[in-house]
């Protein structure tokens, strides 16, 4: 759920002034307030990764033009079937989910489909730089063919760094915590729906965020195009 503030900034949209103040004494009276994610998924991690690339990114997370950085990672959703992973891929620009897949499995072909479905979507004209952890899936060589053939520029997280892939990481607690957290889904099928929803319907066009002064992903990217435009 949301926080006091963006919450403030919806009703602000919708006519609305009461101040962000009384909205969260409002919330803590409702019994209502944001929500926090939940811990990663138990296992054992590690391993030596079959390719590594170097960190070209260098936290470097603020580009100046849409479709210059994208950022990827995968998590996991809990299921009474099993768990379900899913893969994103995010333009450091606007925040913005230009791809995703979901599998079974966490496999490099999952990686691959999310990042097939943001090079199929942004159609980018010069080569984009993507940056990944060192998982076996990014540091496969299927994954750096398919890089290679798009002309995109890999770059990788240092080992065990989790802050070298810092908006992938934010965006995956903020599905957990704003959408997942609490919920056991029955079947992969409704977690599929109920994430495809979350992405597709809220998050992309609709949820605010700082970093972008409050607009989405969607409108931002609309007003830098309008701002931008050649006459």
């Amino acid at each position: 759920m949301y926080g006091y503030r963006k919450v403030d900034n919806d009703l602000r949209d919708m006519g609305e002034r009461c101040g962000k103040h009384r909205v969260a004494r409002l919330m803590r009276l409702a019994g209502q307030r944001s929500h926090t994610g939940y811990k990663r998924r138990p296992g054992k991690y590690g391993g030596r990764p079959a390719v590594v690339v170097p960190n070209h990114l260098d936290r470097q997370f603020e580009p100046a033009e849409p479709n210059k950085v994208w950022a990827t990672d995968i998590t996991y959703i809990r299921t009474h079937e099993g768990w379900l992973y899913l893969a994103v891929v995010l333009d450091l620009f606007s925040r913005q989910v230009v791809g995703w897949s979901m599998g079974e499995r966490m496999t490099r072909e999952l990686a691959i489909s999310a990042l097939l479905m943001a090079v199929w979507r942004r159609k980018p004209m010069t080569g984009v730089m993507v940056h990944s952890d060192q998982g076996s899936q990014y540091s496969s060589h299927d994954w750096q063919d398919f890089l290679k053939a798009h002309r995109l520029q890999p770059s990788m997280s240092r080992g065990g760094n989790y802050h070298d892939n810092a908006v992938a990481e934010s965006f995956f607690q903020l599905l957990k915590r704003e959408r997942i957290l609490r919920q056991i889904y029955t079947t992969r099928a409704q977690a599929r729906s109920d994430v495809f929803d979350h992405i597709e319907m809220f998050y992309n066009p609709k949820r605010r965020h700082g970093y972008t002064n409050q607009l989405s992903p969607v409108e931002f990217e609309r007003q830098y195009f309008l701002n931008n435009r050649t006459v």
